[in-house]
């Protein structure tokens, strides 16, 4: 499968609309074991001022990624056994991002049931742990430029146009019923529940 690169300017920086931006867009994985790629079908907008989004409580060297320049990996650990990965938004120093619950899987399938231990290719990246774990993104890739890094990066989507929904995001507390969860359609790779707010 031929992967082309985003182009350096070609997401937007304003967090919701990143987040819809990135739907159809494949993630790709160079590893030394191998490559990975998958198509985001599931995002969740964290905006400036959020108090669900890390970077409430102002800025932390744990968090420092989502106050970097726009489209940087924010990659945390959470419940102490799995990460999360998110791209920056906003203007430099802003502090906000887009969470990636779900991918698609496009290449290296094996290599992704080989991490997971996992035969189900439904089940290898629906959700934000386990698409870390089958594409093994963890803590050193905190901070990469995922337009030009050679590790982690973002490719243009196939052309498929998608029926993007919204709804409530999942698992937060706070602003709980915020419409900033993004997802498509119909999509089997989708982590959660239809739960429709508007299109």
């Amino acid at each position: 499968m031929r992967l082309r690169r985003l182009a350096p300017g070609s997401l937007p920086i304003e967090t919701e609309s990143l987040a819809r931006a990135l739907l159809g867009c494949a993630l790709v994985r160079e590893s030394v074991d191998g490559r990975t790629a998958g198509r985001i079908v599931e995002t969740e907008a964290y905006l400036p001022d959020d108090p669900a989004c890390h970077a409430f409580a102002g800025k932390t060297k744990r968090n420092a990624s989502l106050f970097g320049p726009p489209h940087r990996a924010y990659v945390y650990l959470i419940y102490g056994t799995a990460f999360c990965f998110n791209v920056s938004s906003e203007r430099d120093g802003e502090g906000a991002g887009v969470l990636v619950r779900a991918l698609e899987p496009l290449e290296g399938v094996a290599l992704m049931q080989l991490r997971r231990a996992v035969a189900s290719v439904r089940e290898l990246c629906r959700g934000p742990g386990r698409l870390c774990e089958a594409f093994a993104i963890d803590r050193t890739l905190d901070g990469v430029d995922i337009v030009g890094d050679e590790r982690l990066w973002l490719a243009r989507g196939n052309g498929e146009s998608l029926d993007v929904r919204r709804g409530p995001r999942i698992g937060v507390t706070r602003a709980a019923t915020l419409p900033l969860r993004f997802f498509a359609a119909g999509n089997p790779y989708v982590s959660g529940p239809a739960r429709l707010n508007e299109a």
